[in-house]
Order: structure tokens, then C-alpha cells, then sequence
């Protein structure tokens, strides 16, 4: 595709690093809302804000067709401090783009523009920019307040900026890509006491590392081999003294993986050792586990248009060999439509920092990459064989 798109590039690299200096947190992404809604409409768009809270979507159509496509980029920054020195640094100490939100929005913008301009396609674009993907759920927020109800997606498709992969390739795969994200919080209780004194109170301490050791059990000795699943402690809290031994340790962590079935069994694990380590200790236990997003399971057919859409816009198109462990919440918006999420290449010669790391930065190079892939998936999608909702 020979898309001529160079004249819109200047404006948005500079868009997309003003959004990279003004970061803003889940739910809290005003300032950037009001920047894609200004966007969209002086693209000539129909604009509607203010779905789960500070969320966009543009649509644009065109020709007769009532068939829809979503195209979806998410919009908020992580709750870290960036460690770089280019100027367009972040000016909100504690908030970081370190995942390339930032380039996110300014791709799909740009794929706005474009199509806005150029057309070549029949029937509705809705631009998705969605807030809160860090953790807080936005996606399902959206679709709970009815997203798919007012904009009545035949399929939904969204991409993620990948160090992993060089620039100016993109890879994707039928069936999982990227994994349930699960949390577990867990509390372990006894007397507290003097440490010259461990036989008056049960040792919560000692309880909690026996218990770390037991949970890193679980995937090695519970799950078959033929399954994928990683946990990991993150956190132990306890204590504030040197010759005190605490009343209570609180371990944190997560877990990820791709099955239901293993997810059961892996929740079920947690609380029976955690159990049974308290029960040996003396220790009374508390246990919260918490699944927040589900894995991100992409349709056999738009992956195989999301490959067609990659190779079309110049990319080198390749099926990934393995999901990801890292989560996404693009999942709540494919249990409901069929669709696909895309890695594209952000590996270049400065651009190496790894997603989350204090000196990340979005590759602008590729941003010329990403805008294509949107414009190739939504022609591809408008002129493709009809995706039925999910019922």
C-alpha cells in the first residue's frame, strides 16, 4: 500500500510527544480526551465523549453499507517516574507513558485523519480511544456502559507497540496471545511477641517464607506440562522491628495464564497451602484472590486479515510462535466481538528500553507503521466476509 501519509507525520509525532509529556493516569485522562475529541472533530468526525468516564470514540462513515468496524488505542500512562533526558520528558513526576499509550493514540488519530481524507472503504470506522488499560479495566467499563450497543461493531481489532521485535515488523497468532492477568493477597496472623520468645506466639514470619516456598510449587507440580502458567510472590510486608517478631505478614503476587481450568486450579492451590501453612504454624490465614482480566484470545479469520492488513502497509508480517505472559484488556472487548490484537515492531537503534522501564520511549519511526495498519485493516475489514457478533 503506497499510502501517502508523510504531510500528516510532522503534526503527529508532535502530538504524540506532548501526550508523552503530559501523562495522566487511569480514569484521569482528561487532558488527553480533550486532545483526541479536538482531533477527531477537526478531522470531521462525529465525536462522543465521556464513555467510562473519560473515554472517545470517533466515527466516520462512508458509502451505504451499516457495517461497522472498532479500531481501538488505549490512552493512560503507568504510576512511575520516567528516567530519561529528551525534552519531551515527563512534567508529572510519578506518571510515565513507559508502555507507548502515547503512540497508541497518536497512530489511531492518524488513522483517522487519513481515512477521513482519503476514504476507500463502505460503511462505518468507530476510533476507540480507550481509557484506564493499566490495571483498572477500562475496556470492560466500556463495554459495560454499552459501547457495542451504540457502536455496533461487526469486529474490533487494537495493536500494541512491541520492543521485542524490530521495527517495521508485526506478528500476531490465532487463539491466545496474551494471558489472564490474576492477583493474591494473602495475610497470615498470630500474637506478635518478643523474638527472644518465638515459642509464645506463632513465628508468622517464618509461616510466610515456608508459604513463598510452597507457592512457587504450584505451576511445577500442579499444572501439566502440556499447560502455560507463571506465578510469582512480589511483595512481603511484616515487621517493624529488629527483636519483635510481627503479629502479621501480608504476601502479594500474581498469576498468569491462558486456561479457566488452570486458573481454578491454581486459586484453589493458593488457598489450600496457604491453609495448610497456617494450620502447621499456629497462624490464622486470610486469603483474597482476584481475577482481573481475562487472557486476550484473538479470532482465527481477522488475524488473518490483521496479517493481510500488516503486509499491505509495508510490514513484514509474522505469525507469532508463542503468547505472551504480560495481560491486556483489549480481552473484555474480544469476549464480545470477533477480532484481533497486533504486536508491531518498536525495536530500533535507540529505541530498545523494555515496556514499563523508567527510560522507555515510543518509537516514532513506526508511527507511520501503525497508522497504515489501522487504515489497511479498516478497508480490509469494510470490503471482508462478515464477522458475526458473539452471541
Amino acid at each position: 500500500m503506497n499510502e501517502n501519509i508523510n504531510d500528516l507525520l510532522p503534526a503527529l509525532i508532535a502530538l504524540r510527544r506532548d501526550l508523552h509529556a503530559h501523562p495522566e493516569l487511569a480514569y484521569e485522562e482528561r487532558r488527553t480526551s480533550g486532545v483526541v475529541a479536538e482531533a477527531l472533530r477537526q478531522a470531521g468526525l462525529e465525536v462522543h465523549e465521556g464513555i467510562a468516564g473519560t473515554g472517545v470514540v470517533g466515527v466516520l462513515r462512508r458509502g451505504h453499507s451499516p457495517r461497522m468496524v472498532g479500531l481501538r488505542a488505549d490512552m493512560d500512562a503507568l504510576p512511575m517516574r520516567e528516567q530519561a533526558e529528551h525534552r519531551h520528558v515527563s512534567r508529572h513526576p510519578g506518571v510515565h507513558h513507559g508502555c507507548g499509550h502515547d503512540g497508541h493514540t497518536a497512530m489511531l488519530l492518524g488513522a483517522a485523519q487519513q481515512l477521513a481524507r482519503a476514504g476507500g472503504f463502505d460503511g462505518s470506522i468507530a476510533f476507540i480511544f480507550q481509557p484506564a488499560e493499566e490495571g483498572r479495566g477500562g475496556a470492560r467499563e466500556m463495554v459495560q456502559q454499552g459501547l457495542f450497543d451504540r457502536f455496533p461493531c461487526e469486529s474490533v481489532y487494537a495493536l500494541h507497540n512491541w520492543p521485542d521485535l524490530p521495527a517495521g515488523t508485526a506478528a500476531t497468532r490465532a487463539g491466545p496471545i496474551m494471558a489472564a492477568a490474576d492477583r493474591f493477597d494473602i495475610v497470615l496472623r498470630g500474637r506478635g511477641g518478643h523474638a527472644a520468645q518465638p515459642d509464645r506466639t506463632p513465628d508468622v514470619v517464618l509461616a510466610a517464607s515456608e508459604l513463598v516456598t510452597q507457592l512457587h510449587t504450584i505451576v511445577s507440580r500442579r499444572i501439566p506440562p502440556t499447560q502455560n502458567a507463571v506465578l510469582s510472590v512480589t511483595r512481603i510486608s511484616g515487621g517493624q522491628s529488629h527483636n519483635v517478631l510481627p503479629a502479621a505478614v501480608e504476601l502479594t503476587g500474581t498469576v498468569r495464564s491462558f486456561d479457566t481450568s488452570v486458573q481454578d486450579t491454581i486459586e484453589q492451590a493458593i488457598r489450600d497451602i496457604s491453609a495448610g501453612v497456617a494450620r502447621a504454624s499456629g497462624a490464622a490465614v486470610e486469603v483474597e484472590y482476584t481475577r482481573y482480566y481475562p487472557a486476550t484470545i484473538n479470532h482465527p479469520e481477522p488475524v488473518q486479515l490483521a496479517l493481510e492488513a500488516a503486509r499491505r502497509a509495508g510490514l513484514d508480517a509474522q505469525t507469532a510462535p508463542a503468547p505472551a505472559f504480560t495481560s491486556e484488556d483489549f480481552a473484555f472487548m474480544l469476549q464480545q466481538r470477533p477480532g484481533a490484537y497486533l504486536w508491531l515492531g518498536q525495536r530500533g537503534a535507540v529505541h530498545s528500553a523494555a515496556l514499563h522501564h523508567p527510560s522507555y520511549d515510543f518509537n516514532d519511526d513506526v508511527l507511520a507503521c501503525g497508522m497504515r495498519w489501522f487504515v489497511a485493516v479498516a478497508r480490509l475489514a469494510l470490503h471482508a466476509t462478515h464477522f458475526p457478533p458473539k452471541q
